[in-house]
């Protein structure tokens, strides 16, 4: 078993360097090396990079020729608790159909607690400062000469899970789409909780943005003006099995990558009340955020960023899919500054639901704190700043710095 920690040549960082782990075992540690230890110099810093995430980890092992390949949890680093790894891990896994195609897949992956990487260290003689090398510069994986034996009834079965699109189309440039998405899946029966219910039915994440998907589109087709441009209502399956709804539509787009204008996406709606702010995660990445910038302003409220950029949200939600494509993607959430009682009080409620109810079968509707006022609020920003895109004739464009920059600029070629 070998500890690895990758990190792309885009930093300079390339712990596979050297390394044969054909057949082997690798473990690595989720997030990136700046969050770990606490250094700005290291990759972005506090901000996950694509390159900490755990489908990116997963994908490289099997590249790299790994039989498997074990994940550090640390629920800092994460941001969430070892329990959404158990529920997401301890059932059928979906993934999509690539019979035929050349791409690499371990044998085995998985979690383990970061109690348990230690315990691991020690039975091969080493302790839990190993943590603390991987994540230096310079760094080589080091063999802890143990062996792991598992073994696994697998039972593969193909089926078909499907996306559902819709369309108004354009008066004047129907080629020209603006793609409104939302993932209409959840967890479905699963691990119970402590109560014994072991329905997920994922009332906020993401039963929430499917209704607003629903509701954006009957406002769209109510305008007197039509838009000049084609409006797409987009609802993806299988994002909480790894995006594969929307990976699936942006390998195989229905519109051409070069003609899709944006794409705004919506993961969970505002359940506790109007708020002052919205939330953009991803700061920085492209002109959709000055767009909703504007649009905030207009109504006396104001924009704020993602305060938790160690989480990496900006990769976790479809909209993820279409960036990797190189087409500008919005993902704006509800905000914290709650009208009346403030951030404290709204930053409460979303520490609560993430510990609490995030991934859990206690994701449920609630009639007494939940709210409509702050979701349609919110709809009412996203919905104007994609009728400004369905009139207007130019494309938002990705920021200097953003990693989509140039794909964007080749897709138009």
């Amino acid at each position: 078993m070998t500890i690895i920690l990758f990190g792309p040549i885009k930093y300079n960082w390339n712990d596979y360097a050297g390394l044969d782990v054909k057949g082997k075992v690798v473990m690595v540690m989720v997030n990136d090396p700046g969050f770990w230890v606490g250094d700005t110099t290291l990759f972005k810093g506090k901000a996950m990079t694509y390159y900490g995430r755990w489908t990116y980890k997963f994908e490289e092992a099997a590249r790299q020729g790994a039989k498997g390949c074990l994940i550090i949890h640390n629920t800092a680093a994460a941001s969430y608790p070892f329990s959404v790894q158990q529920n997401s891990f301890n059932t059928t896994r979906l993934k999509l159909d690539n019979r035929g195609k050349d791409i690499p897949n371990c044998d085995v992956i998985g979690w383990v607690p970061e109690k348990i990487s230690h315990q691991l260290f020690a039975a091969a003689g080493y302790d839990s400062s190993l943590l603390v090398k991987a994540n230096q510069p310079g760094f080589k994986a080091v063999p802890l000469g143990l062996q792991l034996s598992t073994t696994m009834t697998v039972k593969a079965s193909f089926n078909k899970s499907s996306n559902v699109i819709a369309k108004i189309t354009g008066t004047k440039r129907p080629e020209e789409v603006i793609i409104y998405t939302a993932h209409w899946d959840h967890l479905g029966i699963g691990r119970p909780d402590q109560t014994g219910d072991s329905i997920y039915n994922g009332a906020l994440d993401n039963a929430s943005g499917t209704a607003g998907l629903l509701e954006m589109a009957r406002v769209f087709k109510n305008m007197k003006a039509k838009p000049e441009r084609t409006i797409v209502f987009l609802a993806v399956t299988a994002e909480e099995q790894g995006l594969l709804g929307s990976a699936y539509y942006a390998e195989n787009p229905i519109y051409p990558v070069n003609k899709t204008v944006a794409n705004i996406n919506m993961d969970g709606l505002n359940r506790f009340g109007k708020t002052k702010d919205m939330v953009v995660v991803g700061q920085g990445q492209s002109e959709l955020e000055d767009y909703l910038k504007e649009a905030i302003e207009k109504t006396g409220g104001y924009l704020s960023f993602d305060t938790h950029t160690e989480a990496g949200y900006y990769y976790r939600s479809d909209h993820f899919n279409f960036a990797k494509v190189g087409i500008p993607a919005l993902f704006a959430n509800n905000g914290v500054d709650v009208v009346g009682k403030g951030k404290e009080y709204g930053e409460t409620l979303e520490n609560e639901y993430t510990s609490k109810n995030y991934h859990q079968p206690s994701d449920n509707y609630d009639a007494t704190t939940w709210t409509g006022d702050g979701a349609i609020n919110d709809l009412k920003l996203l919905f104007t700043i994609g009728r400004r895109m369905g009139f207007e004739t130019s494309f938002p464009k990705w920021k200097e710095g953003s990693e989509f920059k140039l794909i964007r600029e080749k897709s138009n070629k």
